[in-house]
């Protein structure tokens, strides 16, 4: 069953994005929520309990989401050469696992393909994004705490 405070911040988020129309389901329980000019709560069903394990996800892969032609933040710029590393999902964008603990990459820092670059949190899980790409770190493009949409460039890495 999903809390109201739960329902409020997926409310807040599609609000906030691009994204149209949400459709969850989570220990048998389904929320839709769409976005014709305002967001809306649509629906709200429950079904057989199912059993739900909360644990952190497994890393996202960073090539799994397709970068935009031109994003906001790379609007203007020669990206010849350089990888995008790309949010494959909508969530919040976290530099480091907690707020007192170092950025998990930072400009310069070299990575390779199953370096974890940053945290993307959704409906509270914390997904590591691996880099998938071998490079240096050429620019950050999200702020900590911000929240990104799907496909949103959030690293621009110079591979080797």
């Amino acid at each position: 069953m999903f809390k109201l405070s739960e329902i409020k911040e997926l409310i807040k988020l599609v609000d906030q994005t691009t994204v149209h129309e949400l459709e969850i389901e989570n220990e048998g329980a389904r929320l839709s929520i769409r976005k014709p000019g305002r967001t809306e709560v649509v629906n709200v069903q429950t079904a057989a309990p199912a059993h739900h394990t909360y644990a952190q996800a497994a890393p996202v892969p960073a090539a799994a989401a397709p970068a935009p032609a031109e994003a906001p933040q790379s609007a203007g710029r020669d990206l010849s050469g350089l990888h995008q590393i790309v949010s494959p999902m909508v969530g919040t964008f976290y530099r480091a696992p907690s707020p007192d603990a170092p950025s998990f990459v930072n400009e310069g820092d070299k990575v390779h393909d199953k370096t974890v670059v940053c945290i993307l949190e959704a409906m509270k899980l914390m997904n590591p994004l691996e880099a998938e790409v071998k490079g240096e770190i050429v620019e950050v493009l999200a702020q900590n705490g911000q929240l990104v949409e799907f496909g949103q460039p959030l690293f621009l890495v110079k591979p080797e």
